[in-house]
């Protein structure tokens, strides 16, 4: 059971953290290329932050949601 929990370990230090590794070696040389990932993140963010209030615009423009003042029947 040891063994399978070594596997697990080195898996991810070795293999699936080896890109964030050698981004970090990059720090030292050229600050965007070390938050590269955290801009990638950040675009995808916006993209899907412009289309959300893109596909919220279109629902308004055609009236299509319910603005009644009555929010619950026990109200």
């Amino acid at each position: 059971m040891k063994d399978f929990f070594y596997a697990i370990e080195d898996l991810f230090v070795n293999v699936l953290f080896a890109p964030f590794d050698a981004l970090r070696t990059l720090e030292l040389t050229s600050w965007f290329m070390a938050n590269i990932i955290s801009w990638i993140f950040m675009i995808i963010g916006f993209a899907a932050f412009v289309y959300w209030m893109l596909q919220l615009k279109k629902y308004n423009d055609n009236k299509e949601e319910n603005k009644s003042i009555t929010s619950h029947s026990y109200l």
